[in-house]
This record gives C-alpha cells, sequence and structure tokens, in this order.
C-alpha cells in the first residue's frame, strides 16, 4: 500500500491549510449577511460579493434566498455547498407542506436546517464550512425571529440583531449603535446597509455598494404577509443615502438618542 498525500489537491503534511483555516482548494466563499426585526417582522441583506483567497471571485452574487412562505436565509462561508444546502432545505419544507397539509412551525424549520448543516461537518473539518443566518415570521407566537448556527449544527436564537460572514464583526457593531427598538422597515433597511458599508470598509471579502456596476445589496423581509424582496430600486436609494451621507462623514452616523437609552 502506497502513501502519497502530497497528490490530493490539499495536503496538510504540505501545509496547505492556511491561516483562514481554508483546504488549499480554489474554492468561492461568500460573505457577509445581517438581520435584524423591526416593528412588523424581521429583514435580511446580504452584500454581493464572492472570493477566491484574496481575488474578487464575483460582484453580484445573491446571497439571500426564500426558503418558504414565512422564512429566508442568507448565506456565508463555502458558496456552492452553502447553495447546495438551501436549495434541499428549500424542497425539504415544500414537500412537508404538501404531504403534512401544513407548514412546518418555524422552530422545527430552524432545526431541520441545523440538521442538515451538521451532515456537513466532515467537509467543514477540512474548511469547506458553510453556514446560514436563518430568519421567520413565527405564525404561532407572532414573532420575528432570527437563528444562527455554528458548523456543528446547532442553532441559537439571536434578539434584535445579528450578522454572519468575514465581516460580522463589524457589520454587528454598526448595528449596536443603529439598531432601535420597533423601528420601521425603512428604517431597518437602511441601518442594515449602512452595517454592510461599515463591513465592507474593514474587511475585503465583503463588497460594498458598486454605483459604477450599478450592484446594491439584496434585501427581503418577512412578516405576517409573507416573504417578500425589497425591490432593486429601492435597495438602490438605500445604498446612494449611505454612500451621500459617508462623503460627509466617513465614519457613518452616530448612535441615535434612542438607541443609546436601550
Amino acid at each position: 500500500m502506497s502513501y502519497a498525500p502530497e497528490l490530493l489537491p490539499y495536503s496538510p503534511e504540505r501545509g496547505d491549510l492556511d491561516a483562514r483555516g481554508g483546504t488549499g482548494l480554489e474554492l468561492e466563499h461568500g460573505t457577509t449577511i445581517v438581520a435584524a426585526t423591526f416593528s412588523e417582522g424581521v429583514l435580511l441583506a446580504g452584500d454581493r460579493r464572492a472570493t477566491i483567497g484574496n481575488m474578487i471571485s464575483k460582484r453580484d452574487v445573491r446571497k439571500v434566498f426564500r426558503t418558504d412562505e414565512y422564512s429566508a436565509a442568507g448565506i456565508a462561508g463555502v458558496w456552492n455547498i452553502a447553495v447546495e444546502i438551501i436549495r434541499l432545505f428549500q424542497v425539504e419544507l415544500e414537500h412537508y407542506e404538501k404531504m403534512e397539509g401544513r407548514s412546518m412551525s418555524l422552530a422545527g424549520k430552524a432545526n431541520r436546517l441545523g440538521t442538515m448543516i451538521r451532515g456537513n461537518l466532515g467537509a467543514a473539518m477540512q474548511g469547506l464550512v458553510a453556514v446560514p443566518l436563518f430568519v421567520g415570521y413565527d405564525e404561532d407566537t407572532r414573532m420575528a425571529r432570527i437563528f444562527s448556527y455554528d458548523t456543528a449544527g446547532g442553532p441559537t436564537e439571536e434578539r434584535k440583531f445579528f450578522a454572519i460572514g468575514s465581516g460580522s464583526v463589524f457589520a454587528r457593531s454598526s448595528l449596536k449603535k443603529l439598531y432601535t427598538e420597533g423601528m420601521t422597515a425603512q428604517d431597518a433597511a437602511l441601518a442594515c446597509v449602512q452595517a454592510l458599508y461599515d463591513a465592507a470598509d474593514d474587511d475585503s471579502a465583503t463588497g460594498g455598494p458598486d454605483l459604477a456596476r450599478q450592484i446594491f445589496p439584496v434585501i427581503a423581509t418577512v412578516t405576517a404577509d409573507g416573504f417578500a424582496w425589497v425591490p432593486d430600486g429601492e435597495s438602490e436609494e438605500y445604498a446612494h443615502m449611505v454612500v451621500e451621507q459617508r462623503l460627509r462623514s466617513p465614519d457613518g452616523p452616530k448612535a441615535s438618542p434612542a438607541a443609546q437609552s436601550t
């Protein structure tokens, strides 16, 4: 029996496991996703950049997906694996609804998605990590909810807002100062676009609004009325507002008095 790890597309013996936790494979990664609850539901937004190592591979990917009528997911990590997980999840939710004659509970959806992520654990241990940010409107409790995941698939319910991806630490810091209880959908969308801008300002893997190419964040909402995409024109308006404001104040807006008091 022969042993030749150097022939593998990646090789720990050769030192291919780099500081980013990757495998040495040339795979696309997607970041950053942000979510925030508002007075009527929850909003999910994602930047448009995909990277391979330190290279920009795509500038206009869509990282936000409708999973069913009352839920949505944004994805970060290895692009192809993440998309496959979400597409299978969409099919499973549709199949359940057809077989049972009703939709799965929101908690059930979150747990089922966690099981699917856990199924990717072997690949994740080799650096092929893919995790979603799952949001939805709970028809039983009439509340909007946000769920994050670790690589082992464990769902954790988050309060008010959350972010995932390489720019998440900057996006969350931004939302901490901009988020207020009971904000409107428009205010939540603007806060999330501001957070994505802050993430792009400090994280090279996150793409900010691209006015020259007309590429803007993808935004969706989930309320008691169901899932809805925010029109591209409206997303463009938010992006222009943020960029124009940053021309006057590069570090962004300060926390509102309402945010400071919460």
